[in-house]
């Protein structure tokens, strides 16, 4: 395994959309184009299945120094009732888009800290986004809680609207480690919100942990794992820690890289945690993903259901996935598009009466056979093509993967491939195969985290 790593320990996307935001072609887009595709998708989709919201809300009260998203630090919850008023508008902006009430299958707040926000505004925002809409029979409404400042009365009201399933970032239980990150969080805060959602009645709570974290070592990542496993989370992201100071700036710099595990030590850490989440009774649903047998999640891929987007895997599939607030991500499966950056930038746009999208990516035809083919890869770990959903230039994909099959991490059929056990580790490296155009624009700089 310590040779494969060597050879396929590139930078390399993680794949939440085909293309890959740098290579969105921001030249061909505009807003006008952004909302026609957002009501030709609604109008083909919402009755059927419905539409996705994801709301995100920025504000941490500390900054975490692994923490590579859109937020902004501050402790004044004065902000709390602007930014949600601002969202509320948003939102109304694209409700004049559709010809029938929208119906909500699926939501998830994220961040940010959307328990930065008190219980009464988060129950305001969402009564207010709700009062405007059906929701789906049996919807997944869900939210990101941080463990230190979740309340039970977070926790009750959130469900009151319906929402049934959590999940709190742990990372890791080491205090050296906590500190490095400035994520100091004690077990016991874990256990007791945990506890909390059971109690009152959540039907799926997942914890985050991260692998490739400064000072990590094996003892302190199976430390980590067996205590999570006290707590036995109905699902497990075990996600690889992206270092990319050269984006995201001071705050991934808030320790020395030599602190950092090397691409060795850091497989290490996600093959013996894999095998230790597995002997505990967890099942690999997807990349860095993990579920009990009985989690939905564990059913969805069962079922051949379970679906990848901006919001990571889901149970559930559809084509409309509308983002609101600061830097939010938009996916009409037809177009991406992404919102200012910025909470003055948003809120500016958003007050102008403009759908306050600044870039964004209309797909080709070569594109929606591509995200396929990579959204297959992600969620099933295989492909099929007959002559229709084949784009000639991946004849020279196929070619590149043989090496991959010497190794034993695909098997090639003759209308198909599939993605070993041993494969498993290196899905994003099997996706980059089939990622036209990353292979016809190398990047001349690392944009991209490393694959392990």
């Amino acid at each position: 395994m310590n040779s494969l790593i060597d050879k396929y320990n590139i930078p390399g996307p993680r794949y939440t959309s085909y293309p890959t935001v740098p290579y969105w072609d921001e030249s061909n887009f505009n807003t006008e184009l952004w909302k026609k595709s957002v009501t030709q998708s609604f109008r083909e989709s919402n009755r059927d299945e419905g539409i996705s919201l994801y709301i995100h809300l920025p504000f941490c009260e500390s900054l975490c120094t692994f923490c590579a998203c859109h937020k902004r630090i501050t402790k004044r919850h004065e902000v709390e009732k602007p930014y949600i008023e601002t969202v509320l508008k948003e939102w109304n902006l694209y409700l004049n888009l559709f010809d029938e009430k929208p119906l909500i299958k699926e939501l998830h707040l994220g961040g940010g800290t959307p328990t930065f926000f008190s219980p009464e505004n988060l129950t305001w925002l969402l009564t207010e986004i709700f009062s405007k809409a059906e929701i789906a029979e049996n919807p997944d409404f869900s939210f990101e809680g941080h463990p230190n400042n979740t309340s039970r009365e977070h926790l009750q009201a959130l469900y009151d609207l319906g929402l049934r399933r959590c999940s709190f970032g742990v990372q890791d239980y080491d205090l050296q480690v906590q500190q490095a990150i400035n994520r100091v969080q004690p077990f016991e805060t874990v256990k007791k919100v945990t506890e909390w959602a059971r109690e009152i009645g959540y039907a799926s709570v997942s914890h985050d942990l991260v692998f490739g974290l400064p000072f990590q070592t094996m003892e302190k990542m199976e430390f980590t794992i067996r205590k999570t496993m006290e707590l036995q989370p109905d699902r497990l992201a075990f996600y690889s820690y992206a270092h990319v100071p050269w984006i995201k700036g001071v705050g991934q710099r808030g320790f020395d890289e030599n602190d950092l595990p090397n691409g060795e030590e850091k497989r290490k850490l996600y093959e013996n945690g894999k095998k230790l989440f597995e002997k505990l009774g967890y099942i690999e649903v997807g990349m860095d993903h993990f579920s009990l047998p009985e989690d939905e999640l564990y059913q969805s891929l069962i079922n051949g259901k379970i679906h990848r987007n901006f919001m990571g895997y889901t149970s559930s599939k559809t084509q409309l996935m509308i983002g609101l607030g600061m830097s939010a991500i938009s996916d009409s499966w037809y177009a991406f598009a992404q919102n200012e950056k910025t909470v003055e930038d948003y809120q500016k746009r958003v007050e102008n009466g403009e759908i306050p999208v600044f870039r964004g990516h209309i797909l080709n035809e070569e594109d929606l056979v591509i995200r396929k083919h990579i959204l297959n890869l992600m969620c099933r770990m295989e492909i099929n093509w007959n002559d229709h959903t084949f784009v000639p230039e991946m004849k020279n994909t196929l070619q590149q993967l043989k090496e991959m099959e010497k190794d034993n991490l695909i098997e090639i059929g003759e209308n198909s491939i599939k993605i070993t056990e041993k494969g498993k580790a290196f899905t994003r490296n099997v996706a980059m195969a089939f990622d036209l155009r990353m292979l016809r624009n190398q990047p001349e700089t690392r944009i991209f985290s490393m694959t392990v």
